[in-house]
């Protein structure tokens, strides 16, 4: 050792007495420069030793390499002690301080010699990656956006660079003498090098495939019997058929592996025909495979569940699924076929993706089998698809007769047959002994209509199929088919058709070869059908093809049809939708081949006629789809519109079919017009439904559901116009059904419904009274005749209708001597129609139990509608028709107790009777229907007619949200509201009834006009404009008269309104006749309230007849009705209106004869109504205004009424107007003066109205006028009109006073604008917004004095001269 070697050596001594120091780092270097001064010196490798001991694990690597420098040393000194030992203290030290993999680094230093070290290597190696391999996958799984499977393969292949565990696995197999161990190895180096190889990224994969595919090809040569090496042989091959493969490998892999998946599927695939290799005899050699089998061999079902066994077992083998696929196809089994060969299609895509093989073609075969079995495989859904794969292989292989042979078969499917000879003649040309393409070939030329080249080719081929060993059984039947198709084509006469030696015995023999081939059995079918009229033959023929084969459209056609005329529905749905399932009755997009829209019809009428018409139109939409021009279709796709509710829908679909040219021809296409008639109908166009029933009965007038129909619809419709209020539609509606009953019932009479139509008809008069005269009684009653006399025993003994009410229905007596109206005797017939039609649904509950209803209600009608004349009182109410009415509701119940209505209308005909029942009734009824507004409606009438107004109030309240539009629950709230005295929201309450009520309701037409009336009689004052808000109830009171005759308060409001309104003809006519009516009722009754009521109308009479300018008549009615209300009369029920009938009567008559001249006389008859009003100013005012039209002395009595008026009602516009006026003739002016500062105080109130305010201005206005004639008297004109204006800015009046000072002060222009300005106002002041007249309005337009507005004045009033006048002017 050199001085400076020993140096460091003695600083490395020195650094490590200081390690505690921390200068382990320092000693190390100085012991590596001194091993680097002397390379060959052990004494610094052995201070670095001593070192790294002492920091344990720190330095164990750097260990490593000193150790293995330091073995060199001695090695190349022969010192094998000294060397051996430093190793063992090494590998002592790695093992109790280092990690796993620090050991196993340790071990490599270690010579071969030792038998395990290998295997401690191996083992240590394989632990430590697992070890790794999980903490990494543990560890990266949980990150963001991670998936287990991407985690997993990034993992092994860092780890199998990480862990290079093959390198151990070669040496061990180089270094090891035994065999056990040796062969371990090498399985794990081939599953080694697998897993590497799916785990390498592609490009670096096609070595170590090579790598896998020879460590696996050596195994199987020396026939190992590790089960991976031999199905990397057999899968990885790239076969184009299935015989490519080595089928000595296939045997000894079954040999090797009998309990495998794949050893299953190999074995009965070997054993099927489907396998091109020959069969194992009893030997064990092989030979050709023969039809007999041996004993040993499986049959077909057991091969089959053999290989299903084991294609569970194997699910990822590319091999046991593309063999199955091929068995599958040789026996036809399609589906499975076509499964079974997707399955390999993802095992391919997944071998080529992961190991890196070309499969080319093996992917070619496995789509042939694909596509091949999507030919058969519910045919035509996935020709697409199939034409698509054929075409890809002929792309890269142009003579693949297989896929050439698919696409002509394809193209032959789709009836596109010049293609497919053209594809099939490129594979004859290929493979010319091919016996399935030539037999293609010609039938591809048979059905493109050369029947003669293709029945001989046919021929040629079958000759060819007799020829072979074995026959090919199916071959041969399809062949003897096709030539019988082609002989039944060849000669389509009937006598060639019906040869038993021709066509026939083609098929005969076709079933004799394959009992299975559908299309024979079909061929069959038609020649049973259609020659030899067998049909029970025929039918079995069709049942047979289509169990074998839904492809056999024709069969199933034919059966569904059979079906159909049996009623068999259910088959036919079975039919219909197994066509449908098979993708057949719609080709592809594209096809050439014909589509079938009748299995959808057929599915549609079934739907149909199970009720479920979404999926019946969904059915009848696809059948349009296909035949757009199918009328059935069409007239199906309606009717289930129709039941869905859908009415718009049906007739439009309805009109479809009638529009179509090629539409049927015989007569049952009435049935689409008598459908369209229905949907009208539900629709509630009646008048076009009637009119379609009429057409249909036109030309097939026996149709006695048709005329049923129409008299249903006929009733409907005439309650339907009474609802609306037409009631001499209703009445036109109603006579009409009640000719076409009598003119079917002669011949039916025996149908319910035609007499509940009859029925309904007849109670149409019971709301039109006044159009009941128009009932022929004659026809009536022979109507009611036509039935059976004991339909009318029924409640007899209680409302006494029987045998003997048809007579009196006939024959009944003048109304005007007390008989029967004409609304009774309808009343009574719809008694005994409904009657009939109880006794004859008396098989049917449902039917009798509505009838009974029906019943009940006619009863109940007779009872409030009838008049006197049918009871036994005149009095009293006919109470045996109220009393048969429960009677019938109750039978209802017995029937159906279920039915809410019945219920209900038995509370209804109890509440007066007995209103506990009724009110159980109605209870009852709204436990099962609580959201009945009706009901709640009746209930809360109850409460209110027994005096709990709260719970009316809630009942009522409850039928509002149950259907705000239910009207009857308004008018009991109105009523209510009447009760606690609140007449405005009661008149707000029956006006909104009325509003939104129908027509039949009598009482919302009653208390909507009572409360208009009563409303427009409290108004102190009131203008004629006011005529505009009573039409309406006058409208109502009319109507009303139509359906209550002889109804006289009623009446007696008519003329009211009729007055007021300005129409004094009719009021006249209605008084007359009401004082008629109430004269006959006080000559029969002699009663004081009769007599009050005669003398009223009398006294309106009176008013009347004034404002029609009839002054005698107004006298004499006046005076008629003073007489029968003088001090004297025995009128003693209400003074009240005693007094203002005798004040109207002495008013009016001195009207009258003021207008007659009498003045004397109509000055006695204002002082008399003086004294009645207790003078009342208004009639001072009267008799002031006669007074002074006299003259003379009477001028000055006027003057004192008027003074003496003023004075006790200084507020009085009337009286204070009149003085005013008075004070003008007279000139006084002082009296002038007071009487303008009585009319400015006048203006000045808030509390005047514009009438009385209008009338003020005028007097205003004359009083100026005295003073024209100086300046100072227009401007103060113009200042009093200004002032007018202030008092009512919001009021015309003003500024058309204004207007007319400015034109004379002012130029035009400015005087435009106070013009304008009352136009506005006057525009807002008209009804509905105000009472301003139409003749002001006029005057305002004209005022303004442009053409245009003198235009509209006189169309608001053309009998104004100021619009004429205006226009004339603005003209020039």
């Amino acid at each position: 050792m050199t001085d400076q070697a020993y140096h460091r050596v003695f600083t490395s001594s020195s650094s490590q007495s200081v390690h505690s120091l921390n200068q382990d780092d320092a000693a190390e270097n100085a012991y590596e420069a001194a091993s680097q001064l002397k390379p060959n010196d052990s004494q610094a490798l052995k201070g670095l030793i001593s070192l790294y001991e002492k920091q344990s694990s720190r330095k164990l690597d750097s260990y490593h390499g000193v150790v293995l420098k330091l073995g060199e040393i001695y090695a190349a000194q022969e010192d094998a002690p000294q060397c051996q030992g430093i190793i063992d203290k090494y590998e002592a030290f790695a093992k109790s301080h280092g990690s796993r993999s620090q050991y196993l680094h340790a071990l490599e230093l270690l010579t071969p010699d030792a038998s395990s070290l290998y295997n401690l290597l191996e083992e240590a190696a394989e632990a430590e990656e697992k070890e790794w391999i999980n903490k990494e996958i543990g560890e990266r799984r949980t990150r963001l956006g991670a998936k287990i499977d991407q985690v997993k393969l990034a993992v092994n292949r860092e780890a199998f660079a990480r862990f290079p565990l093959e390198d151990l696995y070669r040496k061990l197999i180089d270094w090891s003498n035994d065999d056990e161990v040796r062969f371990d190895a090498e399985e794990k180096l081939l599953h080694r090098a697998y897993n590497t190889l799916v785990a390498l990224p592609n490009d670096e994969k096609p070595p170590k495939r090579d790598e896998v595919l020879n460590l696996a090809n050596g195994m199987v040569i020396v026939k190992r019997t590790f089960i991976l090496p031999w199905k990397i042989a057999l899968e990885w091959v790239d076969a184009e058929n299935s015989g490519d493969w080595e089928v000595g490998t296939l045997r000894q892999f079954i040999e090797l592996f009998p309990e495998d998946g794949l050893s299953k599927v190999l074995k009965g695939y070997l054993d099927s025909d489907a396998s091109p290799f020959p069969r194992k005899d009893e030997n064990g050699t092989s030979s050709p495979s023969n039809d007999e089998g041996t004993e040993t061999e499986l049959s077909q079902a057991d091969r089959l569940i053999l290989m299903a066994e084991g294609l569970d077992d194997c699910s990822t083998s590319l091999l046991a699924h593309r063999l199955i696929a091929e068995v599958y196809l040789s026996l036809e089994e399609f589906g499975s076929a076509v499964e079974s060969s997707t399955k390999a299609q993802q095992i391919t895509t997944t071998m080529m993706k992961d190991l890196a093989l070309g499969l080319q073609d093996s992917i070619d075969s496995i789509n042939t089998i694909l596509a091949t079995a999507m030919i058969s495989y519910q045919s035509p859904r996935y020709h697409p698809e199939a034409k698509r794969l054929f075409e890809n292989i002929i792309k890269r292989k142009p003579d693949a007769t297989a896929s050439l042979l698919g696409v002509g078969m394809i193209l032959r499917e789709d009836e596109d047959h010049g293609a497919a000879i053209s594809f099939l003649e490129k594979a004859m040309k290929k493979d010319s002994n091919n016996l399935r393409v030539k037999a293609e070939l010609a039938w591809c030329r048979a059905l493109s209509g050369d029947l003669s080249s293709g029945l001989s080719e046919l021929q040629e081929t079958l000759a060819q199929v007799l020829g072979q060993k074995p026959v090919n059984l199916f071959t041969k039947s399809e062949t003897l088919y096709r030539i019988g198709y082609c002989t039944w084509n060849l000669d389509e006469s009937k006598g060639a058709r019906k040869d038993r030696e021709g066509a026939f015995r083609y098929f005969m023999d076709s079933l004799k070869t394959n009992p299975n081939y559908a299309p024979a059995y079909t061929s069959l079918g038609i020649y049973f059908e259609d020659y030899s009229k067998n049909r029970r033959r025929a039918r079995t023929a069709f049942q047979k093809a289509f169990e074998l084969s839904t492809s056999e459209i024709e069969a199933g056609e034919r059966l569904a049809r059979a079906y159909a005329n049996s009623n068999e529905w259910e088959l036919v749905e079975l039919v219909a939708q197994r066509v449908v399932d098979s993708g057949k009755a719609r080709p592809a997009p594209g096809s050439k081949k014909k589509a079938y829209s009748w299995p959808y019809a057929a599915l549609g009428v079934s739907e149909l006629n199970k009720q479920q018409y979404a999926k019946s139109i969904v059915s009848f939409q696809s059948a349009l789809r296909i035949a757009p021009n199918d009328y059935n279709s069409w007239v199906g796709l309606a009717e289930s519109y129709q039941n869905s509710g859908r009415y718009v829908a049906a007739t439009r679909a309805f009109a479809k079919a009638e529009s179509l040219e090629d539409k049927p021809k015989d007569e049952r296409t009435w049935f689409a017009r008598y459908m369209l008639a229905n949907v009208n109908r539900e629709m509630g166009l009646f008048d076009v439904a009637i009119e379609g029933y009429e057409a249909v009965l036109s030309k097939n007038p026996d149709e006695f559901g048709v005329s049923v129909t129409l008299l249903q619809t006929l009733s409907e419709y005439a309650w339907a116009n009474i609802q609306r209020g037409l009631l001499g539609e209703a009445a036109k509606a109603a006579n009409k059904a009640l000719d076409i009953a009598l003119a079917v019932a002669p011949t039916h009479p025996d149908v319910f419904n035609l007499w509940k139509a009859a029925g309904d008809a007849c109670s149409v008069f019971s709301i039109a009274q006044a159009q009941a005269s128009g009932v022929d009684s004659e026809a009536l009653t022979s109507l009611l005749g036509l039935g059976s006399p004991e339909a009318l025993v029924a409640l007899a003994d209680i409302d006494q209708v029987n045998t003997k009410t048809i007579e009196v229905i006939s024959n009944g007596d003048d109304p005007s001597d007390g008989g029967l109206t004409p609304s009774d005797r309808c009343i009574l017939a719809s008694i005994v129609a409904y009657k009939r039609a109880v006794h004859l649904a008396a098989h049917d509950r449902h039917a009798r139990a509505v009838f009974w209803y029906n019943l009940g209600w006619a009863e109940y009608q007779a009872f409030r509608c009838a008049s006197s004349a049918l009871g036994a009182k005149a009095k009293k109410k006919i109470r045996r028709f109220l009393k048969a009415a429960v009677r019938s509701f109750k039978r209802a119940i017995e029937l159906e107790a279920s039915n809410s209505e019945f219920w209900n209308a038995l509370g209804v005909a109890t509440t007066t009777m007995n209103p506990t029942i009724a009110q159980h009734a109605f209870v009852r009824s709204l436990h099962l229907n609580e959201r009945s507004a009706k009901t709640w409606t009746n209930l809360g009438v109850l409460y209110m007619t027994n005096g709990d107004n709260e719970l009316a109030n809630e009942a009522f309240t409850r039928a509002q949200s149950s259907d705000p539009d239910f009207a009857q629950a308004w008018l009991g709230q109105g009523l209510l509201a009447s009760l606690y005295g609140d007449s405005e929201e009661a008149r707000g309450l029956f006006t909104h009834t009325f509003d939104i009520a129908n027509s039949e309701s009598k009482s919302a037409k009653k208390q909507y006009s009572m409360s208009v009336f009563d409303h427009i009689s409290k108004e102190s004052s009131r203008s004629n404009d006011d005529a505009v808000s009573l039409i309406q109830p006058l409208f109502a009171l009319n109507q009303l008269r139509s359906q209550s005759l002889n109804d006289v308060p009623f009446e007696h409001l008519t003329s009211l309104f009729a007055e007021r309104t300005g129409d004094h003809d009719q009021a006249v006519r209605v008084l007359e006749a009401v004082c008629t009516a109430v004269e006959k009722e006080f000559e029969a009754s002699e009663s004081v309230e009769s007599l009050l009521k005669f003398s009223q109308a009398k006294a309106d009479l009176a008013r009347v007849c004034l404002a029609r300018s009839a002054f005698e008549d107004a006298v004499n009615a006046a005076e008629t009705s003073l007489d029968m209300s003088a001090e004297d009369a025995p009128i003693n029920v209400d003074q009240e209106v005693r007094q203002r009938t005798r004040l109207s009567a002495h008013l009016t008559a001195g009207l009258a004869h003021y207008f007659l001249s009498n003045m004397d006389q109509a000055i006695s008859n204002f002082q008399s109504a003086l004294q009645e009003a207790e003078d009342d100013p208004d009639v001072v005012c009267l008799l002031a205004q006669v007074l002074w039209a006299k003259g003379g002395e009477a001028q000055d009595v006027a003057r004192e009424q008027l003074y003496g008026c003023v004075e006790k009602h200084p507020e009085h516009v009337g009286a204070v107007t009149l003085l005013a006026v008075i004070a003008l003739l007279d000139g006084d002016e002082d009296g002038i003066e007071v009487a303008r500062e009585d009319l400015e105080n006048i203006r000045c109130r808030d509390a005047v109205s514009l009438q009385d305010l209008g009338r003020a201005n005028r007097v205003l206005a004359g009083i100026r006028a005295v003073t024209t004639g100086s300046e100072a008297s227009l401007e103060q004109m113009l200042s009093e009109a200004t002032r007018s204006v202030m008092l009512a800015p919001a009021q015309p009046q003003g500024w058309m006073e204004l207007a007319e000072v400015a034109s004379n002060v002012k130029d035009s222009e400015e005087a435009k604008f106070p013009s304008n300005l009352a136009l506005k106002n006057a525009l807002r002041s008209v009804p509905p917004r105000g009472t301003l007249e139409a003749e002001e309005l006029a005057r305002i337009y004209a005022a303004v004095g442009t053409k245009s507005e003198a235009q509209v004045g006189i169309v608001v009033s053309p009998w104004k001269a100021e619009g004429w006048r205006a226009l004339a002017d603005s003209s020039d």
